[in-house]
């Protein structure tokens, strides 16, 4: 199961009256209840593991370290003044890798154009390579991590000014 499957699933449950979603899929499982007041699982007595919707700790909750806040090399302009820009976060704890490998291009720079499902970058967690991708059009101003560096959940990594 990748994270954006996960993701669509998470949203499905909170947009609809289920309070519990359970699936099974290539020997992986993953259970995902919504706490509700009329929750009745408590009730019957059937003990239910609870995982919360959104359990990750949010980035204003999470102390930044000085190489956390360090901008990359690649992105020698600063943004302009504005504060309208759109903020691409990391969904996961990992290592951030801004090229597909290391003697490739990145995927993306300060100043490159992006649309919707334009991979951006890879966050490495447990040994799987996730490809974060673009939920907007525009330009990036900002890199906001340097290649090969651990990023939180919930952390800046670029900064889009929306087209």
């Amino acid at each position: 199961m990748d994270l954006s499957y996960v993701k669509k699933l998470m949203k499905m449950l909170s947009d609809s009256d289920i309070d519990e979603i359970e699936i099974e899929e290539e020997g992986k499982k993953i259970r995902l209840v919504k706490h509700s007041p009329n929750s009745n699982a408590i009730q019957s007595g059937v003990p239910s593991l609870q995982v919360p919707l959104y359990a990750a700790p949010t980035a204003s909750s999470l102390p930044q370290t000085a190489a956390q806040s360090q901008p990359t090399e690649t992105a020698t302009q600063a943004p302009p003044s504005k504060t309208a820009f759109h903020e691409i976060k990391s969904p996961i704890v990992g290592t951030f890798y801004a090229a597909p490998a290391p003697d490739a291009a990145p995927f993306v720079e300060a100043g490159s154009m992006i649309s919707p499902g334009t991979v951006l970058c890879i966050v490495e967690a447990m040994k799987l390579m996730n490809e974060i991708e673009s939920d907007v059009s525009g330009k990036i101003v900002k890199v906001m991590v340097t290649n090969g560096k651990a990023v939180e959940y919930g952390q800046t990594l670029f900064l889009v000014e929306q087209m």
